[in-house]
């Protein structure tokens, strides 16, 4: 973690990959730098030993955690040498420090999920509760909207996610109805005010109730790289839960505003912009404070959505980086327009997440070097302190019990199975057990050359650095869970893979001419081999030494197919299959008889895949259809989204009705359409602004009043299908909605409103999947010369 103006990267476990055995055969080339003849632990750990070190890491949460909450809830933070809580404005202030405060118990709702690793159910489902009774964010308060969003959005959409799960894997938690994912869509709404700048890049900071109209906000300029990149995974899962697009958007604007402010010679990125004119205001370039998070978001950005340019970004700075910034097993900041020219002498303990971050990414042997030097140095000093220097002397003597090296431990050990790393883990938490305990919870070390405490215990303790120590000793069927189905944000919370198949906003880099296949293969082993596109599950091969090929014995199949895999482009070329630009002529010849018969092949089934994937599409997408004549004879379409909590309409079914406003529009009061100007709802299909409430409570609202389908208009003005992803709202759980429900974009729903406006009678619509609108108007078309058709209202018959 970091405190304001300082990023922590923590790197994901749930990015599916694990590798098989590792050889560290090698005796890292620090040992001798650091003049240390400590011998390195090798011998293998007994599974008793790693259950009591897991227990006693479970312990060692427990002991924070309740003296928390014994102690300091509601409080921001727990001061364990006080042992009281830390609040905003009543509590001495700290300066710019107390910018991560805000007055919502954000301990407690940063802790929530690794209660659930922990298989304490009773406790997080209590926690839960107390969250939902307690926690608001109406604040005059202005915090910090990096450290917001990692520990506040993510861990109220980390416990969300989880509560459903338990929900359906452990029948317990039955009452809860979404309320946090709602808590964070309120979060997030007081967060975007930020986001209002000319570059698309956010303020630094914000304020909980006035938004960017604080007059302490006013000189507002500038913030760090990491602050404004450190958004998007939690904004991206925020926006497919709820199916509001906005925060989505916001966070992708500022990561393609960022990418563009990159030194296009060296392709590194500073520390700290000016947020208005993107100007640089600090040029360092590294990989630790300030910058850190940025890169790992990019890469799981990529990941978890499935977006190539993010992965060819990140690639693109990893080369830069790996160039000009590591030297052997350090990373010393350089000067982003000068790289070759370092810019300090020292290195700051976050970038210990470094290691884990290049494991994920498949190049592992720099990884076990830079993690061995952190480890050298934990062990000249006791606790990594929070600078040191290229002689691995102390720079900043502060420690605060950060996560990021026992975070790269664990994925170097889930990478190599090499018990080292158990080794190195059990040192980690025996230190912190002999200079962080104290008896109300473990405080931050002020030096480590004295060992004098600081009454300080950051919400990170439980979230990441107890999280991490209890995954490193345990096995995979000790957790509820399985890890490798999430990405771990950096601030260690739990968002499932499966958020990509919510809905996907983003596009491939062959819609781009920013980027070429190279980008996609300068790491080692290519990032395009570990994660293909379709799935992105964990494998358990290692290459060490050299980039893994692939076989050329088997034929490509145009449903494996990857125009970004550079051994895939090749593969089709020799098939006699050039793949070009449009105006580009020219044409590829097979290389043989055989490649020309398997080139054939493939552009068979890819012509085939092609008419499936459009069905697929097509089969997802409801129809709003009504008549464009008086006479019932012409018809039309709009496009509207499912709904996954109505009654699904398939086949011949469709719904049939007069259509009206809901009154009040958002359709959230119990008295809808029951007021004297308000239209009887009854046997209507009834039109709701979406907002105030969720979609479900607007569909129970219609039903209620007896609407047969309910259309949920976007709020957001000029929002459309064709331009964005349909996506299916979601409900809580409760299935007692019994009417179509469907979603339309500002777009589509604007035609339609200009329809019923024109109209002297009611507009009567039908409600069906637009496939069979299709059939239905092909059918129609057949029967064109059938006289009596012409004069009758469509049949039932589609």
């Amino acid at each position: 973690m970091s405190s304001p103006g300082m990023s922590t990267s923590i790197s994901s476990s749930a990015q599916r990959l694990m590798f098989t055995l590792f050889l560290l055969a090698l005796l890292i080339l620090v040992a001798s730098v650091l003049s240390s003849d400590t011998a390195m632990p090798t011998q293998n750990m007994s599974h008793k030993e790693r259950t009591e070190l897991r227990e006693e890491a479970r312990d060692m949460f427990y002991h924070a955690y309740r003296a928390y909450m014994e102690n300091a809830y509601p409080a921001d933070e727990l001061m364990p040498l006080s042992c009281k809580g830390r609040y905003r404005g009543v509590t001495p202030s700290r300066g710019d420090m107390d910018d991560i405060l805000g007055n919502f118990s954000m301990t407690l709702v940063d802790t929530l999920d690794t209660l659930v690793l922990l298989g304490d159910f009773t406790e997080f489902e209590h926690a839960v509760k107390l969250v939902i009774r307690d926690v608001q964010f109406d604040s005059d308060i202005i915090v910090s909207v990096f450290e917001t969003n990692i520990r506040m959005v993510g861990g109220l959409l980390s416990a969300h996610i989880l509560s459903e799960y338990l929900q359906k894997q452990v029948d317990v938690m039955h009452w809860y109805k979404g309320e946090m994912l709602e808590m964070a869509r309120e979060l997030g709404y007081r967060l975007l005010p930020a986001f209002n700048t000319s570059t698309g890049i956010p303020h630094a900071r914000v304020n909980l109730r006035h938004g960017m109209k604080d007059p302490m906000l006013k000189k507002s300029r500038e913030t760090c790289t990491a602050c404004a990149g450190t958004i998007l995974l939690e904004f991206a899962a925020l926006s497919r839960l709820t199916g509001d697009p906005i925060f989505e958007v916001r966070a992708h604007a500022a990561m393609d505003a960022l990418w563009k402010l990159r030194h296009r010679g060296s392709d590194l990125m500073g520390t700290v912009l000016n947020v208005h004119s993107g100007d640089w205001v600090r040029r360092d370039s590294g990989v630790g404070a300030g910058i850190d998070s940025y890169y790992e978001y990019l890469f799981k950005s990529y990941v978890l959505l499935g977006d190539d340019k993010y992965l060819a970004r990140f690639n693109r700075h990893y080369n830069a980086v790996m160039k000009y910034v590591s030297e052997g097993p350090m990373l010393l900041d350089v000067l982003m327009h000068r790289p070759h020219a370092k810019s300090r002498n020292f290195m700051d303990s976050l970038l210990a997440f470094w290691p884990g971050l290049q494991v994920l990414s498949g190049d592992l042997k720099p990884a076990v070097q830079t993690h061995e030097m952190l480890y050298q140095v934990m062990q000249m000093h006791n606790l990594i302190p929070e600078a040191f220097t290229v002689d691995f002397q102390i720079h900043w003597g502060q420690h605060h019990l950060r996560p990021e090296f026992i975070e790269s431990t664990y994925f170097l050990y889930r990478a190599t199975g090499d018990h080292h790393y158990l080794q190195v883990g059990k040192r980690a938490l025996k230190t912190l057990q002999q200079y962080a305990k104290v008896s109300c919870g473990y405080a931050a070390v002020n030096d480590v050359r004295t060992g004098k405490h600081e009454d300080r215990m950051d919400s990170f303790v439980l979230s990441e650095t107890f999280k991490y120590l209890f995954l490193l000793f345990s096995d995979p069927q000790d957790l509820i869970i399985n890890v490798d189905e999430f990405v771990f944000t950096t601030e260690a919370h739990l968002l499932p893979l499966s958020i990509a198949q919510l809905g996907n906003a983003t596009f491939s880099f062959r819609q781009s001419d920013e980027h070429n296949v190279l980008d996609f293969m300068r790491t080692c082993p290519s990032s395009n081999k570990l994660f293909p596109e379709k799935v992105r599950k964990p494998l358990r091969n290692f290459i060490t030494g050299s980039c893994p090929r692939t076989s050329s014995g088997k034929r490509l199949s145009a449903l494996d197919f990857q125009a970004s895999n550079a051994d895939h482009l090749r593969a089709v070329y020799d098939m006699g299959i050039t793949m070009v630009s449009v105006g580009d002529r020219s044409q590829g010849k097979a290389k043989s008889h055989e490649e020309g018969e398997m080139g054939l092949q493939f552009m068979q089934e890819m012509l085939e895949l092609t008419k499936i994937q459009s069905m697929n599409q097509l089969a997802q997408l409801q129809a709003v259809a009504y008549a464009t004549d008086e006479k019932l004879q012409d018809w039309t379409a709009l496009m509207a989204g499912p709904s996954h909590f109505s009654p699904e309409l398939i086949g011949e079914q469709f719904v049939e009705g007069d259509i009206i406003l809901a009154k009040p529009l958002r359709a959230c009061d119990e008295k809808l359409n029951q007021e004297e100007d308000g239209d009887d709802a009854r046997g209507k299909v009834l039109v709701a602004e979406r907002g105030d409430c969720t979609f479900v409570s607007k569909a129970r609202l219609a039903q209620k009043a007896g609407a047969v389908a309910l259309i949920v208009c976007d709020n957001v003005p000029g929002s459309s299908g064709e331009t964005q992803p349909m996506f299916a709202m979601s409900g809580d759980g409760t299935d007692d909605v019994l009417i179509p429900v469907v979603f339309m974009y500002n777009v589509e729903f604007s035609k339609l409103a200009a329809v019923m406006k024109r109209r002297e009678h009611p507009l009567r619509v039908r409600i069906m999947q637009m496939v069979e609108f299709k059939r239905w108007q092909l059918a129609k078309e057949g029967r064109q010369n059938d006289t009596t058709a012409s004069t009758q209202k469509p049949d039932r018959e589609l």
